[in-house]
């Protein structure tokens, strides 16, 4: 089995290829803006004989999923998420997709419905779907148990920044709830929305450093810290201020 992290442009989230013996996923997709560059990219790492057989969207923020129609399209394969988003994509909704922010349309499509537990025999391993709400009421991870490997979706968007919970249909203490799920899973490497994969002893210690955040909020009725930036509109996660420390290193006074 290959796993291959196609880095997001600008906005983009990661695109995650899970090539199979048996058949192939990509796993989201980014924004309508880069599409045909996605799609040349996953066509440039096929080898002779391999196809894409599906896509997973892991929620439906335009980020993640804008660019789904396209690809599916130009695959000819169907598209699968969360029922919580499918009405929402199909729709073209640009209100919780938040497409709006990008000053953008979401091309709808419709998509074929997942939910927690549901995987795929991919030949020499399996990929199944972990329910992960918080950022957003459909939010999933990709979990594929015989590598250890999951691809986290928007629960975790960077490794030095958490999820947002403040857009529509996002919600606090479902975000505490996942990240307790992920942290009960034998992570190898995790693939986070936005940034480099994160791999060992170091995984536990990110999401434990996610959940920390989370409790904290909580006990602060979801008050956001007050030296932390307001997000630009595009953004779906916060930005620590001071930075969080890299993981390794001790915390500075």
């Amino acid at each position: 089995m290959r796993i291959l992290r196609l880095p997001g442009i600008h906005h983009d989230a990661n695109a995650v290829l899970v090539v199979g013996s048996d058949s192939t996923m990509l796993v989201d997709v980014g924004t309508s803006w880069y599409q045909l560059l996605v799609e040349e990219r996953v066509r440039g790492k096929l080898l002779e004989g391999e196809i894409v057989d599906r896509v997973l969207l892991t929620c439906r923020r335009f980020n993640h999923a804008g660019g789904a129609a396209h690809i599916g399209e130009a695959f000819s394969v169907p598209v699968f998420m969360h029922p919580n988003g499918s009405q929402a994509v199909s729709s073209g909704d640009f209100f919780t997709t938040w497409s709006s922010r990008f000053d953008s349309d979401f091309p709808p499509l419709e998509t074929e419905a997942v939910v927690d537990g549901h995987n795929w025999d991919l030949g020499d391993g399996t990929l199944e779907v972990i329910e992960t709400p918080g950022h957003s009421n459909d939010a999933i991870a990709a979990w594929i148990p015989e590598k250890g490997v999951l691809v986290a979706g928007p629960t975790i968007p960077k490794v030095d920044a958490p999820a947002r919970w403040d857009q529509p249909l996002g919600c606090l203490p479902d975000l505490a709830t996942s990240i307790e799920k992920l942290l009960d899973l034998e992570i190898k490497s995790l693939v986070p929305a936005h940034g480099e994969t994160i791999r060992g002893a170091e995984v536990k210690k990110m999401l434990q450093r996610h959940l920390n955040f989370f409790t904290e909020a909580e006990n602060n009725d979801g008050v956001m810290p007050k030296k932390w930036p307001r997000p630009a509109r595009t953004c779906n996660h916060l930005t620590p201020r001071p930075a969080w420390p890299e993981l390794g290193q001790k915390k500075k006074d």
